[in-house]
């Protein structure tokens, strides 16, 4: 399993971060294994939508084809609408939507 981190700099202030991994489990919505993902992508809310994030994102995908991955996947809350945005703004396709649910196996 890979890992992948990458900072966007202003000056020698770091204004971004993306992080991804190399992931073998099945990753939803995804067809072929092991796949990009994007962990987390952050950039400081003075320097958004400067194209801050695509760079980032970038620098993923050239990882991700640097190891003979074809796919990045990605996920977010069901409720983050901004999040959603943000990946259809980067390229990302919504594949599905899904609720996790637990149960204790202990009895009680």
């Amino acid at each position: 399993m890979g890992h992948f981190v990458c900072i966007a700099q202003d000056g020698q202030v770091p204004v971004g971060l993306v992080e991804a991994s190399s992931r073998s489990d099945y990753v939803n919505g995804t067809s072929t294994a092991p796949v990009a993902f994007l962990e987390g992508l952050y950039v400081v809310p003075t320097h958004r939508r400067r194209g801050i994030a695509s760079r980032l994102v970038n620098q993923v995908q050239v990882w991700a084809q640097s190891r003979g991955l074809t796919e990045l996947a990605s996920d977010s809350a069901l409720d983050n609408t901004v999040a959603h945005a943000v990946h259809r703004a980067l390229g990302f396709a919504e594949t599905e939507r899904v609720v996790y649910f637990k149960k204790s196996v202990s009895g009680a």
